[in-house]
């Protein structure tokens, strides 16, 4: 990848995945089609795989993506809707989704994949907005390919599928777009399955459905005689799963499940991560690598520590053997895997959740927190002693101050979050 000798400026269109806002307001099909023509010529003029979810805007601006890659020389192979991690699987010199992942269908965005397929760094963010306004030499095409979301899921089956025969699972594809491709693959498995958020028309994709919604699935489940249920969200990245008597299992839980499953000896979480979880890792000898908030800052802890599993509190769930990103559909299929003999409230038990309590203090701005909070709240963490602990961390996303605490009991976890929440708003005014 090169950068033209473009000067060097600041992240602004880049948040913590990707580009995303909302359409017409700031994700246009000028400023996609522009990140088109910048990002191809960063690849230098190469073949980049453009996939989408299922939200009304997304066609447009697929093809807005399309045309920038072709003004700058490049070739643009546009697949339809597929999953993200499919996209990922399948990049060329580049790999680019047009989504805004879980977020509601009003939004849109730009994912970026490299030609490894991982997220790509900063300074590659940065050097491709310094290209927006950079002259097309033109001479590039697009083609068009019908066969992306089947040879992902032949991939996904032969490396990740076992027998499911005699299991009963809810899934919840959240209108996006595991739709129609999730419950084929269980079908395809053995697994008797039912499936809801099934029916995207371009303005349901996550809407009281799937990974950020989970009361329908938890309905579903508690009303039919089912022994689990999944929960996607828009662009597939995301799996969240409801045992059989209907209690969610977050990212720590299912993480948790199949490191003792897969016998690893390292996990990459972030900063997250429920207290239980350590404790469990440290039980059986499993070190556990913690990085920023970020599905990527947690891919690459695994490439540098030389890792397999990984994930995140809210889903993003991370195996690489065999796969290059997150993917909610692998994740899901080992999940399936790891409980047959067993029950996932028994597998999911094994990890003791301290009481998390969380709450969003509004920031105009998205400087740094000052060092005079930070050693504060460290003070905090050693007068704890490992019997709770608090996180104090600005938003990737949001201009919001965001605020963790975890103890013992519920009542415990609310007080400590309230007496930080009040630290903070001391410190910052």
């Amino acid at each position: 990848m090169r950068s033209l000798e473009s000067p060097a400026v600041a992240r602004e269109l880049f948040g913590t995945d990707g580009v995303r806002g909302i359409v017409g307001e700031f994700v246009t099909a000028d400023l996609v089609e522009r990140l088109g023509k910048a990002s191809a010529l960063w690849s230098g003029g190469g073949r980049v795989f453009v996939g989408r979810d299922t939200r009304a805007s997304g066609e447009e601006l697929a093809d807005a993506f399309a045309r920038g890659v072709e003004s700058a020389g490049g070739v643009a192979v546009v697949g339809g809707v597929v999953p993200t991690p499919a996209v990922a699987l399948l990049r060329l010199d580049l790999g680019v989704v047009i989504s805004a992942s879980h977020n509601p269908p009003e939004y849109n965005g730009v994912k970026f994949f490299d030609r490894e397929g991982r997220k790509l760094t900063d300074d590659a963010e940065e050097e491709i907005e310094a290209l927006l306004d950079a002259d097309a030499p033109g001479g590039g095409e697009i083609d068009r390919v019908g066969f992306a979301a089947d040879s992902y899921l032949e991939h996904v089956l032969e490396r990740f599928g076992s027998d499911l025969s005699g299991l009963r699972i809810a899934v919840d594809c959240a209108n996006g777009a595991y739709a129609g491709i999730a419950p084929q693959a269980f079908e395809r498995l053995g697994a008797d399955v039912t499936a809801i958020g099934n029916a995207p028309d371009g303005n349901n994709i996550n809407v009281g459905c799937g990974a950020t919604d989970l009361r329908s699935l938890q309905q579903l489940v508690t009303s039919g005689d089912f022994d689990l249920g999944v929960a996607f969200d828009g662009d597939g990245d995301r799996m969240l799963a409801v045992d059989g008597g209907g209690s969610v299992v977050d990212g720590d839980q299912i993480v948790a499940v199949l490191a003792l499953h897969l016998g690893v000896d390292l996990v990459a979480v972030t900063t997250m991560a429920n207290l239980g979880f350590h404790r469990l890792m440290e039980e059986h000898g499993v070190r556990v690598v913690t990085t920023d908030v970020g599905d990527r800052y947690v891919l690459e802890a695994l490439h540098r520590e030389g890792g397999l599993l990984g994930g995140e509190q809210s889903g993003h769930i991370i195996f690489l053997r065999d796969h290059v990103t997150g993917d909610g559909l692998a994740a899901a299929l080992l999940l399936c895997d790891a409980v047959r003999g067993t029950t996932l409230a028994e597998a999911a038990g094994a990890m003791t959740r301290y009481p998390q309590a969380k709450q969003n203090l509004p920031r105009s701005e998205r400087e740094p927190l000052p060092q005079s909070l930070l050693d504060a709240v460290e003070r905090l963490n050693a007068e704890l002693n490992g019997d709770g602990r608090v996180l104090v961390r600005p938003s990737g996303t949001e201009p919001v101050v965001r605020v963790l605490a975890e103890a013992p009991t519920e009542q415990e976890s609310e007080a400590l979050c309230g007496r930080v929440v009040e630290l903070v708003r001391e410190e910052l005014g």
